[in-house]
């Protein structure tokens, strides 16, 4: 898994990010609507969570490469 993550150069994972990530982009990005929801503990329905997940994995990716890139570089 690890070297997957290795492979995957950052423009793909922004490209995601900017992408699946903030779509739609108008009213809101689902992501910034579910969570919200998951604040206010509005998120019951499958379909919601569905969402959460598709449209949060993305920045998932991006923290994990970005962690993954600085724990290597102080080894």
């Amino acid at each position: 898994m690890l070297r997957i993550l290795d492979q995957l150069p950052f423009w793909v994972v922004l490209v995601l990010c900017a992408t699946l990530g903030l779509a739609p982009f108008s009213p809101e990005p689902h992501l910034w609507e579910k969570l919200k929801m998951l604040a206010a503990g509005d998120l019951v329905r499958p379909i919601d969570w569905f969402d959460l997940a598709l449209h949060g994995l993305p920045w998932l990716l991006l923290a994990a490469k970005g962690l993954r890139v600085l724990s290597r570089k102080t080894r």
